[in-house]
């Protein structure tokens, strides 16, 4: 993977912890329109020394394409790279990887039409060495399987009628107040803890401005680490670095800048599934999916009997599969007529941070000043090549 830009994108992944935990959005919105003369992506390939099978992936996917493969086997950068030389391949398991990709490809050309249907994770299941032979289930009493029993049902007996998704999606708005309260909210000023990286506390200041814009702080013993959105173009920075965001990346944000994101989910897929959900901190749940041909899936949890959202999963495209973002909402709690999680919890694999809210204040001037990106460092570095 990343060997010598490790710490970079360590403080990056802090900064960007941000706008995947700070509302209930997720990557659905296409991107603006290019201009007309707008330059094309770079390529892996013209980014980074020495690619050989993901030649023609977009260089932004490289690292999360990484960042997959890792969350598959179950291990970190050194395993396949050499550190602060990634493009050497003097590790047996880096050219192991690469012909285990060309594997994955070439059976999902030959029997799926070419779609994925085959990842890394379909046999690593997160360990480095896949499992060949069934596992013997332990028998647990007191654990009911997901199953008819799980669902209130009967073996053989028919589920009763699911709600609609238009259904769950009116009762999440009602929920937390109603459209007409909702968009009487203009400005929002959260001021809260982080809780991350074995148990450490950082303070946290989140600025939003509608329509669709975003600041947030977090206070480092080095100095402040900022995700921000300008309603266009969304920024990572640290001090002495800015990374700004790509077109993935400006999807998701977008709509975690969304004030009025339950009001306008309807508008941001093709279509909706309903499902049974499984339980949540003791609360049953409608599982509602959203689709739009050529995205990743939008998952959200729906509490049975209040409506409201508990928990949101979706997923980042990379060259070899799709990487899962959770985020659970709770201390959901009343502010100027709108309900809104006090505290939530993003989960990706291998770490987990919650952000508790404190401060609450709502329709207070914010500057637009907060949402104007930083100039670049006067030496800006080029990244090594992985």
């Amino acid at each position: 993977m990343i060997g010598d830009r490790r710490s970079l994108w360590l403080a990056i992944g802090v900064a960007s912890l941000f706008f995947l935990f700070t509302s209930a959005g997720a990557p659905a919105q296409s991107a603006p329109p290019k201009a007309p003369n707008a330059a094309a992506p770079k390529l892996a390939e013209e980014e980074y020394k020495n690619i050989k099978v993901l030649k023609g992936t977009p260089a932004e996917q490289l690292i999360p394409t990484m960042q997959f493969i890792a969350a598959s086997l179950g291990v970190e950068c050194e395993h396949c790279h050499v550190e602060h030389a990634n493009d050497k391949d003097d590790k047996k398991p880096k050219l192991t990887a690469r012909k285990m990709m060309t594997m994955m490809m070439a059976i999902n050309k030959e029997n799926f039409e070419g779609h994925r249907e085959v990842t890394c994770y379909s046999c690593h299941r997160g360990s480095l060495k896949p499992v060949a032979t069934p596992v013997i289930t332990p028998i647990i009493t007191n654990e009911i399987p997901r199953t008819e029993e799980a669902a209130g049902t009967k073996p053989g007996e028919a589920k009763s009628a699911l709600p609609t998704a238009d259904q769950l999606l009116d009762k999440y708005l009602a929920a937390i107040g109603g459209a007409e309260k909702l968009q009487k909210i203009t400005s929002r000023v959260q001021k809260g803890t982080l809780n991350a990286f074995g148990d450490q506390h950082f303070p946290v200041d989140i600025y939003s401005k509608a329509p669709d814009k975003r600041d947030s702080v977090m206070h480092l013993k080095n100095g402040d680490s900022v995700t921000a959105f300008d309603g266009k173009q969304g920024w990572l920075s640290i001090p002495g670095r800015v990374h700004m965001m790509s077109a993935a990346e400006n999807d998701a944000v977008r709509i975690d800048a969304d004030l009025y994101f339950p009001a306008h989910i309807k508008t941001l897929y093709q279509k909706f599934s309903v499902d049974l959900g499984e339980k949540i901190d003791g609360h049953d749940t409608y599982l509602v999916v959203g689709e739009s041909e050529g995205k990743p899936p939008l998952q959200l949890y729906l509490d049975k009997e209040s409506g409201l959202l508990l928990r949101l999963v979706r997923f980042a495209e990379t060259a070899l599969g799709r990487n899962p973002t959770q985020i659970d909402y709770a201390d959901y709690r009343d502010a100027d007529g709108v309900k809104i999680p006090f505290r939530w919890t993003l989960a990706r694999p291998g770490n987990r941070f919650t952000i508790q809210i404190d401060q609450v204040q709502q329709n207070v001037p914010v500057d637009d000043s907060k949402f104007v990106p930083p100039p670049p460092p006067a030496e800006a570095r080029k990244p090594a090549n992985p």
